[in-house]
């Protein structure tokens, strides 16, 4: 690889993890709302799949707690690596399309093979898939709208 080309792809990839961090924290905000609405505590997943995935088991609620923060938080914000990576191969809003396709296929996919708890979404009901997809949208969007943004301000130099 060209010097260039290297330094292109550092900087989607800075991008793409700044944008990552700003997506999830809009999910955060989503999720909390949605949680608090419906009356429903919060979620043991992140921490479920971590705990299968890293090996480890926390120690009580709050160890749970905090494994399932630090998993939601660096997840999605290592997500966005992919967001900066498609955004050096594709334009939006077919980036940010195919960004949203592969982080909800992460949660439908994934977390029910990987959490005793989570059933198939075939099993979840209508509402559930719903909610779970708007959850994943606003994060994609977020992070989508962030990275377009980081993108053109650094442009603009």
């Amino acid at each position: 690889m060209r010097t260039g080309t290297m330094g292109r792809m550092a900087s989607l990839v800075g991008r793409g993890l700044v944008a990552g961090l700003i997506g999830t924290a809009a999910m955060t905000v989503s999720s909390t709302i949605e949680s608090k609405l419906r009356r429903r505590p919060p979620s043991t997943v992140p921490a479920e799949v971590g705990g299968e995935v890293l090996g480890v088991e926390p120690k009580g609620e709050e160890g749970e707690k905090r494994l399932g923060n630090l998993v939601h938080w660096q997840y999605g914000t290592g997500l966005g690596v992919l967001r900066g990576a498609l955004g050096g191969f594709m334009r939006d809003p077919w980036a940010g399309a195919v960004f949203f396709g592969v982080a909800w296929a992460g949660s439908l996919l994934m977390v029910p093979r990987l959490s005793e708890e989570t059933p198939p979404p075939a099993e979840w009901g209508t509402t559930e898939v719903v909610v779970d997809g708007w959850h994943h949208l606003v994060y994609a969007a977020a992070t989508s709208l962030a990275f377009s943004n980081l993108l053109r301000t650094g442009r603009r130099k």
